[in-house]
């Protein structure tokens, strides 16, 4: 879907994942980077989508140091900004320094976000390493994840964000 055809798909155009297959998403995507040798020294979690897995691959890697890093991309379903864009963030560069930096989201489907992130740690950060994990990527994603769970080109419907929020929905305009 492109952000000039705003219909969202049907139901059983998604890709739908619990938050039971979520768990079981991260330990798999954990085990992953665990059997190819790398130890990260920090995970980061790419805000929003990207902070639950960040937090569960943290848990099973053993990873102590987790940092996150904002960025706005998806307006709403199937829209996007042209491109991403970095929030504020409280993240100092110089904290990665020499490190060996795990990048961690939901899903690369343009890719765009990865390759910003990416960008930012290797070259602002100049980071030993970075590496990248998703649960999900879309076969037309610019950014080949060295870590992935599924690969999917349907809409994918994340417990955590399938719902509308709870709270001054009614408010926005």
């Amino acid at each position: 879907m492109n952000a000039s055809d705003p219909t969202p798909p049907a139901p059983d155009e998604r890709e739908k994942l619990t938050w039971e297959m979520n768990g079981r998403a991260c330990r798999d995507l954990a085990q992953q980077i665990a059997d190819d040798g790398f130890v990260p020294d920090i995970i980061l979690g790419i805000a929003r989508g990207g902070l639950i897995p960040a937090g569960a691959i943290a848990y099973a890697l053993d990873c102590k140091l987790m940092i996150s890093l904002n960025v706005a991309f998806y307006t709403g379903i199937g829209e996007t900004l042209a491109e991403p864009v970095m929030l504020p963030s409280l993240l100092e560069s110089s904290g990665l320094h020499d490190q060996k930096v795990l990048v961690v989201d939901d899903v690369a489907d343009s890719g765009k976000t990865l390759a910003l992130v990416d960008d930012f740690c290797e070259h602002q950060g100049r980071v030993a390493e970075v590496r990248n994990a998703v649960i999900y990527q879309k076969p037309h994603t610019i950014t080949t994840p060295d870590y992935c769970w599924r690969t999917t080109a349907k809409w994918i419907d994340f417990p955590w964000s399938v719902e509308p929020p709870v709270t001054g929905a009614a408010e926005k305009p």
